[in-house]
């Protein structure tokens, strides 16, 4: 079904599927693919080992979890381990269309409604009491704001006149400082801060 929904899209080039740890770690190594668009549950193990595996062979392969899970716990642990997006399988079908190409493009993708679960699962943790803006500097706190408004690495670049590679460079500097290991994080933590 999510192969033939992404052919509707002529940006869309599906080059490989897999079910297992073992077929999903072949199939990148072999296909080298932008995306990468996995569910939670699998055959022998989960969504997350093999999120986990991913970043770590290439963490600039886009990471897209599309699950029926709409668990905190789930959602959290999906951006903890470097998930670049978590979108429930119930949206309109145009919606996760949308959704993927704006991943692919860059950009965090969340479904609407687990905008609120990672909202409330992260004040539950005690998010953010040790993390002080005072740590950044003046160019990564510009940075952190255009994160929270939901820009990507090209539309910051372009905001503050700097190359891509410079922003990947201040947003890894800033992600290491707060202690983040998402974007999503960072974001969240900057709007609960009024950033």
């Amino acid at each position: 079904g999510v192969v033939q929904l992404l052919g509707m899209n002529p940006i869309f080039e599906v080059v490989a599927e897999a079910g297992d740890f073992e077929s999903a770690m072949a199939a990148v190594r072999q296909s080298e693919p932008d995306l990468v668009l996995l569910d939670l549950n699998m055959k022998n193990t989960s969504g997350v080992e093999i999120l986990t595996a991913v970043k770590q062979e290439d963490p600039s392969i886009r990471v897209i979890m599309l699950t029926v899970s709409d668990s905190s716990a789930d959602l959290l642990q999906c951006f903890q381990n470097g998930a670049d997006g978590y979108l429930l399988k119930d949206q309109e079908p145009d919606q996760i269309l949308e959704d993927i190409r704006r991943g692919l493009n860059g950009q965090t993708v969340l479904s609407g409604p687990m905008n609120q679960v990672l909202a409330e699962c992260l004040k539950e943790d005690g998010f953010g009491k040790e993390r002080r803006m005072s740590d950044l500097t003046d160019r990564e706190l510009e940075i952190l704001k255009l994160i929270a408004h939901g820009q990507t690495n090209k539309e910051i670049a372009r905001v503050l006149s700097i190359s891509d590679g410079t922003v990947k460079v201040h947003v890894k500097h800033l992600l290491r400082k707060l202690s983040f290991r998402s974007r999503v994080e960072a974001a969240v933590w900057a709007s609960e801060n009024n950033l």
